[in-house]
């Protein structure tokens, strides 16, 4: 189906990745530890990503859009091993602890209290394993009002005050995406990389705690400084930015959206001049500033519309790019899959799966002294043997745990 891609073949270097030798346990599931735990699997970790037995993590039934396997679990799981543990279980300790004996890093996003009520919270298990570090993700935080509520991405995206400025005036919209989610991940990532230097120094191993909702609050910052001190909060407006204009979405006469920005005077006077060829609307007060723009833009709305239904989008952004102009496409899923930008700096790669090999994007951030350790999305309890024959179980102490349910 992607057959005009251009693949990358990562090459092999002589240079490791930076957290090669590192192990990182993962009792983990849904989006946030999974995206963070991801990213330390290709920068080099061997990450053991623990589920449960016969359902695994829930995120494996999220849809079955790729080649019958979840969407969600392909993006936030492959490059790890899978094996599969049922906590309730009364041998399930001894596996954990002899995991935990070599372990760098222990990622988890149980519910709330689940893993303290296990002994795996940082003050039980510091004295026992002094160099490990231990990340939380929970919804709300482990204390406080919020600690014990459920805490799903759109809830937190409402909690966080994001749906009071995305959408237009009379509806709000939540992200497309799992912001929330992201968000924390992408915190706790960068709070594992800081630790793990930090251990390099002391020697020791630290606790990190991340929320949901205090990583989404973080990338909150321009609409709640917007909002200082009781001031008027950012208003939804739609595609468009709430207080730069020219700068959102607009039609072209072959029925195609596009995306502009004007950020200062000059610009706005070149897409006069040169895009628009408007006599005397650089004159015009109503637009003669941002702010000025900004308050009259249904006006100035109808007025570029007007003038972009007469040319196709082809056209308008050659006007755009002659007169320095940024814009973009509005690129539906289809149009991503097919970028010619992602294509030209082959981004695109194969993973295997259970399903066979899929398309898979390269982690951002190419680095040039060593190339990212991906590899295949892992069906559920995959690595179970292999791991514990590892942790020096025998074949037959294997089958007892299986028939015992522990594995």
């Amino acid at each position: 189906m992607y057959g005009t891609y251009a693949w990358r073949e990562i090459p092999m270097t002589d240079s490791a990745p930076p957290l090669d030798g590192l192990l990182v346990i993962a009792l983990e599931h849904a989006i946030a530890a999974p995206l963070c735990t991801r990213q330390l699997a290709e920068l080099g970790a061997r990450v053991i990503k623990i589920e449960r037995r016969e359902q695994g993590d829930f995120a494996r039934h999220y849809d079955s859009r790729v080649n019958d396997l979840s969407s969600h679990f392909v993006w936030t799981n492959r490059s790890k091993e899978s094996l599969t543990l049922d906590l309730k279980q009364d041998g399930a300790a001894n596996v954990l602890s002899r995991l935990l004996a070599d372990a760098d890093v222990l990622v988890q996003n149980l519910a709330p209290n689940a893993a303290a009520r296990m002994g795996l919270s940082f003050t039980d298990l510091h004295e026992t394993h002094p160099r490990l570090i231990v990340c939380n993700i929970t919804g709300y935080g482990d204390s406080g009002p919020y600690a014990s509520k459920k805490a799903y991405d759109l809830l937190v995206q409402a909690e966080a005050g994001f749906l009071s400025v995305t959408g237009t005036a009379d509806q709000p919209v939540k992200s497309g995406i799992s912001i929330a989610d992201i968000a924390a991940g992408m915190q706790a990532h960068t709070a594992i990389l800081a630790a793990l230097l930090q251990r390099q120094r002391s020697g020791l191993g630290s606790c990190i705690d991340i929320s949901m909702l205090e990583a989404m609050v973080e990338w909150m910052g321009f609409p709640l400084y917007y909002a200082y001190e009781g001031g008027t909060a950012p208003t939804r407006s739609g595609a468009d930015h709430a207080s730069i204009y020219p700068y959102g979405v607009f039609r072209s006469g072959d029925d195609k959206l596009l995306m502009l920005g004007i950020q200062n005077q000059r610009e706005w006077m070149s897409f006069c001049r040169d895009v628009l060829e408007v006599e005397g609307l650089t004159s015009d007060q109503r637009f003669a500033s941002n702010s000025a723009r900004s308050e009259s833009r249904e006006q100035l709305q109808a007025l570029i519309q007007q003038q972009f239904d007469k040319w196709s989008a082809v056209e308008i952004v050659e006007r755009l790019d002659a007169a320095q102009i940024a814009n973009a496409n509005a690129n539906d899923m289809a149009a991503v899959w097919d970028h010619p930008q992602l294509r030209a700096l082959k981004r695109f790669i194969e993973v295997d799966s259970p399903a066979g090999p899929v398309t898979a994007l390269q982690p951002p951030g190419h680095n040039n002294s060593y190339d990212p350790a991906i590899s295949a999305v892992p069906g559920l309890g995959q690595h179970t043997e292999s791991i514990l024959t590892g942790l020096g179980y025998s074949a037959e102490q294997i089958s007892q745990l299986k028939s015992a349910g522990v594995v």
